[in-house]
């Protein structure tokens, strides 16, 4: 019975990662313009962060699995100033007790230089000091606070998963020349 459940879990940690893979980056593009209709759709007040940003990146399909160790990996597009400037793809990797597997949407703001130019030049990535803010749920004042000049939300999409971890993600971003 262990290994029966062990293997479905293993099948649908390498279908969600297929799933959250795809580099055609003109689906990704397409996929990153509904994200952020389904961003502002569970929280309106989130069209104030794309305003302000200096640029942002959304990643329309993470797809994460877990058993103990767990992965996550997405593509997703870049904008500075509202204009399609690159794309970018995500990894992470997280240990603890956790398992299952789940698909979402994450969207980075950045709103100072510094921030914009460590993430361009794949100097960036976060752990366990930056942590992401379900855009679905809406805290009284909703006040979220920039860290280091970035700001994560993340919307889900499907899956269950249960998990006390600690990791990070990395990131590689490559601009339209």
């Amino acid at each position: 019975m262990k290994t029966k459940n062990f293997l479905m879990l293993m099948m649908l940690f390498f279908s969600i990662s297929l799933f959250a893979q795809n580099a055609d980056d003109k689906k990704v593009i397409a996929d990153s313009e509904k994200a952020k209709a389904a961003f502002l759709d569970a929280n309106p007040k989130l069209q104030g962060y794309f305003d302000d940003a200096k640029a942002y990146a959304i990643f329309p399909n993470v797809g994460k699995g877990a058993i103990i160790i767990g992965a996550a990996s997405g593509n997703g597009a870049v904008y500075e100033r509202g204009v399609l400037v690159g794309m970018a793809n995500m990894k992470q990797l997280d240990v603890g007790a956790q398992i299952g597997g789940k698909a979402y949407s994450e969207v980075i703001f950045f709103k100072t230089d510094k921030s914009v130019q460590e993430f361009m030049d794949d100097d960036f990535s976060f752990g366990s000091n930056l942590s992401a803010i379900a855009a679905d749920q809406s805290p009284p004042s909703f006040d979220i606070t920039y860290t280091d000049g970035v700001a994560v939300f993340t919307l889900p999409k499907e899956g269950l998963m249960a998990e006390v971890s600690v990791g990070g993600q990395k990131f590689d971003f490559e601009d339209f020349d």
